[in-house]
């Protein structure tokens, strides 16, 4: 390396160094959330080099070495294999989840300490809605949202049925007799990973992603070639509508949209699958219009580049500033995808300064370990109480209001309540519901006994618990060590939720080491406008920016040559409310004024 290469290494590494040393003096006494906006901002970004340099660790693939396809170096492969030219099998589908722990804290308890205390007892005393919570700043889109966007990040996979584990219930549950074993609840365990093991991984469990681990808008387009193929229409690059331009059917999965990725199909998520396969066949219509000469592949593959790129820049910055609603975070969210809307601090940063310019088009970095998930994040975003119960189901043409259920719009009944209350109706109807507050006593009660796909009766929120357990997630406590926050040593300390401290101290037998990470993300108190912890947004903190810094299409490749200049500037000029308006226009009078899509519509009085 050359003398100039190792000043700018140790500029750079200075200038990580100093910010963390200040930082870590400053949150001795004050916490980031109460600085000033751009101090408050700049905190986060220490706290980000420092997870970068910490909390990133490989588990290895878990595949083999996929082959090369014609196309692979100009655009996102179906399997998200080829990312990383240099190492292919990096994030592709059914490669491994990673961790953002050393892999010595991520062990599973024993046998009997997993099952205790019981997942059962406690979903019925600290996490059953007893009344619902409203989260009154979001809308239920941003509900759906955050499921769209997950069930293309992760999936471990349906689990199978064999060596179930065996929750005992207290003589009161009245969980039903014919869905016990031994007086016990059943939850199957998480699909095992069967490919050979390294040594170095020791008693770390090791689980794979179905999914590809890329941000890739792969829940549209699948994660594989077959599926891919499927979906779309073999004509102009377009992904197949019907002649109402809905979705099809799927011929397998009866009352699930024909789509990249379907598991636990609801109507929030056909909203959104939908109005994203149509702006798929808009920007088709837009690159044929510049690019005649394009045929089928190209169109498809340029227009999926644009349409997944949108998808992560409207979650980067209107989804989390939405759900988050912190003026620090708000800043940071919009520099992390543009940089600083200032040229003075451009200057005094320098051009490879990624605060200053942007993650996007800046240079790829996997950091301290090879991209994938982590089993962490999958952890941190179990946000079941953002659900309703119910829904008033509104028309744009009246004031008439349908009470109905969720439980009556998801699984097999999807596409006929589709049918049955049309597209823009429920659209509207979801921008002009609530969200549930992501918070203790607010997990919707049809999770708690809810039936799927011919499995055992379903406790959703038992099985949450129990997944962290299984899969080696640290309990709540030793979590916020692990990234950077104090232990704490009362459960007084975790929250202020009224009669919360006690429950715990009496289910967790006075031990607060104990407690469960989902049980003290939904427990502790919040920074001003938050939706959820501080805790859980720690490792947000990291895989958000990591999510698009490791990523070619979003870094390296993101530049005219593989974009186009149409597609860039499609990007950048559009968001959740113009593509709303654009397949919706009825819903202009909704959204008037409204400068979040993701926040509660105007309820229209006729």
């Amino acid at each position: 390396m050359s003398r100039e290469n190792d000043g700018f290494v140790f500029h750079r590494d200075l200038l990580q160094w100093v910010p963390d040393v200040i930082y870590r003096a400053v949150n001795f006494f004050v916490t980031w959330d109460k600085l000033p906006t751009l101090l408050g901002a700049a905190n986060l970004s220490a706290f980000r080099d420092r997870l970068r340099e910490r909390n990133l660790h490989h588990t290895g693939y878990g595949t083999t070495s996929p082959r090369w396809n014609t196309g692979n170096d100009r655009w996102r492969s179906a399997d998200g294999s080829f990312n990383s030219l240099d190492h292919p099998r990096m994030g592709m589908a059914g490669a491994r989840f990673g961790r953002n722990f050393a892999l010595s804290e991520c062990v599973p308890d024993s046998l009997d300490d997993l099952l205790e205390p019981s997942p059962r007892v406690i979903s019925e005393e600290l996490l059953a809605r007893h009344e619902f919570i409203p989260a009154t700043s979001l809308n239920l889109l941003a509900a759906a949202w955050i499921q769209f966007e997950t069930h293309n990040w992760f999936s471990h996979g349906a689990p199978k049925s064999g060596n179930e584990f065996k929750i005992p219930l207290t003589p009161n549950d009245e969980w039903p007799a014919d869905e016990r074993i031994d007086d016990c609840m059943k939850i199957r365990r998480t699909v095992c990973d069967e490919t050979p093991r390294e040594p170095w991984l020791g008693a770390t469990p090791t689980f794979r992603n179905l999914n590809s681990h890329w941000w890739d808008a792969g829940q549209i387009y699948g994660s594989d070639r077959a599926r891919q193929m499927q979906i779309r229409s073999g004509a102009d690059g377009k992904i197949a509508v019907g002649d109402d331009g809905m979705l099809p059917a799927d011929p397998v999965h009866p009352g699930a949209d024909l789509t990249g990725f379907n598991d636990n199909w609801w109507v929030g998520l056909s909203l959104l699958h939908n109005l994203f396969a149509r702006e798929h066949n808009v920007i088709c219509d837009g690159l044929k219009a510049r690019y005649p000469t394009w045929k089928d592949e190209a169109l498809f593959q340029h227009a999926r580049l644009i349409n997944a790129a949108l998808i992560a820049k409207i979650h980067t910055v209107e989804w989390t500033p939405g759900i988050l609603g912190h003026p620090a975070l708000d800043f940071s969210m919009h520099a992390n995808w543009s940089g600083i809307p200032c040229r003075v601090l451009r200057a005094v940063l320098g051009k490879n300064s990624e605060a200053a310019f942007g993650i996007v088009g800046s240079p790829t970095d996997q950091h301290s370990a090879p991209y994938a998930m982590t089993e962490e994040f999958t952890a941190v975003y179990r946000l079941h109480p953002l659900i309703p119960e119910n829904l008033d189901v509104r028309r744009l043409d009246t004031t008439e209001v349908t009470p109905s259920n969720l439980v009556h719009m998801q699984g097999p009944a999807s596409r006929k309540f589709m049918q049955t209350h049309g597209f823009a109706n429920l659209l509207y109807s979801f921008g002009t519901a609530h969200p549930g507050a992501i918070r203790l006593h607010n997990f919707p009660n049809f999770l708690r006994r809810f039936t799927k796909d011919g499995q055992p009766l379903l406790d959703v929120a038992a099985i949450d618990i129990m997944r962290d357990r299984e899969r080696g997630v640290p309990r709540y406590n030793r979590f916020r060590e692990l990234v950077g926050k104090k232990r704490v040593n009362t459960f007084e300390e975790i929250t202020s939720i009224p009669g919360a401290a006690r429950k715990m101290r009496s289910i967790y037998k006075g031990d607060v080491d104990r407690v469960d990470l989902m049980v003290g993300l939904l427990a502790e108190d919040l920074p001003d406008g938050f939706g959820f912890s501080d805790t859980a947004f720690r490792i947000f903190i990291l895989m958000a920016s990591r999510r698009l810094k490791s990523d070619r299409f979003f870094t390296d490749d993101y530049r005219a040559e593989v974009y186009t200049n149409f597609g860039l500037d499609w990007i950048h000029n559009n968001g959740m409310k113009s593509v709303l308006l654009r397949h919706m226009p009825q819903l202009g009078p909704a959204l008037e004024g409204v400068n979040n899509a993701f926040a509660p519509w105007n309820v229209l009085r006729g």
